[in-house]
């Protein structure tokens, strides 16, 4: 019998030593949002005997189980559509919030209305030299504007393809991560706590992943994913293209053209539908957008400006010369070098003519509500209110993802209170086998000096 105690406290020591390990491990990594919490299996240790043909059962002590991680295919499921969702429009507003700051910073619309201001003032006395030549020191600015403000946009866009470049690489070292973890799982012992923490570093890598694109996954018996990229359109008969199946994976890879992102996995060309590469691809087709939008601008002053200058007559009375070159705001320039090239008065008009039908009909052009004054601020306050729209949205995203975390940490998190609980219970258990063994020793201690 006091053999029997002695392996009941020993066993019960060691699974309280066991559970104990674990409970530390859990507390260690309360603040790891990549870790899921374990628990310890534990049951009885049946010692069975037999005389004759009678045999007799009886409990011996505890035996150690298998490592149980806690986990909620459903939530992890939410959490990885809520990031995916989320990092679409962060990604966005970003790249757009650039492309804001490159025209603000860039004083377009200021400069413009400086040029208009120049010439309204030239009505009051056309013929003043320094009234025209500051004019043309307003067009020459002007000229400079644009072509910052299209290398400020450009720069936007180059950011965001430095961007996409790194994205690329951050996807195809996670899927090649993941077809890793799904041979380990595959050769991994049930119950263990190595395959714990695959399974912890599987749901990690598809958190990475969703961040970038939106992907779906299926697990099989091993708990090995498969992983599908979202796309549109999707392919026949599945909800996206294979990235990772097993221990093989596809690389992605992404090419640009105007502003126009193109994503391919193994081959096959779809569109990004979540993540931040979608993210990217829409701030990318804006910023082109916003691109082509300024050369219209920058090619409507020279095709109006050099059009008015031809239908006028200069200070000296000799026809107009153009006023710009170029096709649009990156080689918009100022040819005109003489203030008193500029054509104020009506073709035909004497030299040092007041008459200023000419630069009025140019002022109103300037002004007018399809003029280039009006379209850079409808350009302006059109992406103000596409980043503020999704602003909104993005409030929105942020709290439905914040909540799907939340309901995830309450089903696989640590609670440092339950186990703060647990790890006083485990000592109190611990200290109590180690009284039942020497119990035990001290009874087999006593039986034999009875002999």
């Amino acid at each position: 019998m006091s053999t029997s105690i002695l392996n009941i406290g020993r066993t019960g020591a060691a699974a309280a030593r066991a559970s104990l390990e674990l409970t530390a491990q859990n507390i260690a990594n309360a603040s790891n949002s990549d870790y899921t919490r374990r628990r310890m299996d534990q049951v009885e240790l049946v010692g069975t005997a037999r005389i004759d043909r009678q045999s007799r059962s009886t409990l011996n002590g505890v035996l150690i189980g298998d490592v149980r991680r806690f986990d909620s295919e459903f939530g992890q499921r939410q959490v990885r559509a809520s990031t995916s969702d989320l990092a679409r429009v962060a990604t966005e507003i970003s790249g757009l919030r650039d492309a804001e700051l490159a025209l603000e910073e860039s004083g377009l619309y200021e400069k413009l209305i400086d040029f208009e201001a120049s010439l309204t003032l030239l009505e009051s006395d056309p013929t003043d030299p320094a009234l025209r030549t500051g004019a043309l020191e307003t067009a020459r600015q002007l000229t400079q504007t644009f072509q910052t403000a299209e290398f400020a946009l450009s720069n936007a866009r180059s950011f965001i393809e430095s961007e996409l470049t790194a994205g690329v690489e951050t996807v195809n070292g996670t899927a090649s991560e993941l077809a890793r973890i799904n041979v380990e799982l595959v050769n991994a012992r049930e119950g263990t706590a190595g395959r714990a923490a695959l399974l912890d570093a599987r749901d990690a890598a598809l958190r990475d992943l969703s961040e970038e694109v939106g992907i779906t996954a299926t697990f099989d018996e091993f708990g090995a994913a498969e992983v599908r990229v979202l796309a549109d359109p999707p392919p026949p008969g599945e909800t996206g293209v294979l990235l990772v199946s097993g221990s093989n994976f596809s690389q992605l890879s992404a090419t640009t053209n105007n502003g126009n992102l193109s994503l391919a996995v193994g081959g096959a060309s779809f569109t990004a539908v979540g993540g931040a590469m979608a993210g990217r691809s829409s701030a990318l087709s804006d910023i082109a957008g916003r691109q082509v939008e300024l050369d219209a601008i920058a090619n409507s002053i020279i095709i109006g400006a050099n059009a008015a200058q031809a239908a006028g007559s200069a200070l000296d009375g000799s026809p107009g010369q153009p006023l710009f070159s170029g096709n649009g705001a990156s080689d918009i320039a100022l040819v005109l070098d003489d203030g008193a090239g500029l054509a104020l008065a009506p073709a035909g008009a004497p030299a040092g003519s007041r008459d200023t039908s000419n630069l009025g009909n140019l002022i109103a052009a300037f002004g007018a509500d399809n003029g280039p004054i009006a379209a850079t601020d409808r350009m302006l306050l059109s992406l103000s209110s596409r980043i503020s729209g999704l602003d909104s949205l993005r409030d929105g995203l942020a709290i439905i993802a914040e909540s799907a975390e939340a309901n995830l940490l309450a089903e696989v998190g640590v609670d440092l209170d339950t186990e703060a609980t647990n790890l006083i219970r485990l000592q109190q258990a611990f200290e109590a086998n180690s009284r039942v063994m020497q119990v035990a020793t001290e009874l087999f201690d006593t039986i034999l000096g009875l002999g």
